[in-house]
């Protein structure tokens, strides 16, 4: 308290001292993300624009659209929510736009949200504050679909932005608006909230603590997320707790893991449960790799890069 942030944290940390190294760590991560999209040929035949609109909450919420050039007539759609724990980073930076861009060379329209977090420059503001601002961007784009262009709509997101997507999902479904969305592509998703008491079902916690990430900032995370534990086992906080009665009727899913991350299994875990709750739904695992590996690793192994892209792209295409 006051001084430098510990070097790890875990669920024992009191909660300033858990925001504290958050905000330290999204600090850091900027040269990272720098130095991850440096050198890299910029991308052509994209165009950017900002828009804004209004939260449930009465927040402005950012928008980063992309838009390929030369299209004719409407186009799949993709509301991109970043990765960082639903805690830390944001839509804006150089990583994200670099993937929302490349995204947007397939022939998709992609829409980047800047939500808040639970931590960092963008907190301190738990849940359901980021999911709340989701849902508002969802109903943005919807509103806006001839405008933007868009066809049919996917919500993807990686990590924590993955938790998010497939929570705007399960609420869509309890508010009565599945119509907004056509598709859900979940990358690595952090979902389970299992990180303190460790679950037997889910191997990848105790075969991958400590790969890319350690377990115990991992459920420090959580608890910034939600700091009094009250949505430990909501799926609105963690899908991985959905039950087949949440799960029934949902839109087409995608569900992407990476072998060496500790999340592997609830991702695996969450599509077995939409099988069994007869939502069409098909899982992939990219071999050899840690969490977020072709996002956050873009220039080591462009081939798994951009053939992820290929995938989102080929599965909105195929709604």
């Amino acid at each position: 308290m006051g001084g430098e942030p510990p070097v790890y944290i875990d669920a024992n940390t009191p909660l300033e001292g858990i925001l504290q190294y958050l905000s330290a760590a999204e600090a850091g991560s900027v040269a990272f993300f720098e130095a991850s999209v440096a050198g890299i040929p910029p991308v052509e035949g994209v165009t950017t624009s900002v828009a804004k609109t209004t939260g449930v909450d009465g927040n402005e919420i950012t928008l980063y659209i992309h838009r390929p050039d030369n299209t004719d007539g409407p186009i799949p759609g993709v509301l991109h929510l970043h990765g960082g724990g639903m805690c830390i980073l944001d839509a804006e930076g150089p990583l994200y736009t670099r993937w929302r861009n490349d995204l947007a060379t397939r022939k998709l329209v992609v829409i980047g949200v800047e939500f808040r977090n639970a931590a960092g420059r963008l907190g301190a503001h738990p849940f359901p504050a980021g999911l709340n601002d989701v849902t508002s961007a969802l109903r943005w784009v919807n509103e806006n679909k001839g405008k933007l262009g868009i066809s049919k709509l996917v919500i993807s997101g990686d990590s924590g932005g993955a938790n998010l997507g497939l929570a705007a999902t399960l609420k869509a479904k309890r508010e009565g608006r599945l119509p907004q969305i056509d598709g859900v592509y979940a990358l690595c998703p952090y979902i389970s909230n299992a990180y303190v008491q460790k679950s037997p079902a889910l191997q990848s916690l105790y075969e991958n603590d400590g790969l890319y990430t350690p377990l115990a900032v991992v459920a420090a995370t959580a608890i910034a997320y939600d700091p009094n534990a009250e949505n430990a086992d909501n799926p609105l906080a963690w899908p991985y707790h959905a039950s087949k009665s949440d799960l029934e009727g949902l839109p087409p899913h995608v569900v992407s893991v990476n072998e060496l991350d500790p999340f592997r299994d609830e991702g695996l875990g969450y599509y077995r449960k939409l099988q069994a709750a007869g939502v069409q739904s098909r899982a992939r695992t990219v071999n050899g790799t840690c969490h977020a590996a072709e996002i956050n690793f873009m220039k080591a192994i462009p081939d798994v890069y951009h053939a992820t892209l290929g995938d989102i792209a080929g599965f909105a295409y195929s709604l």
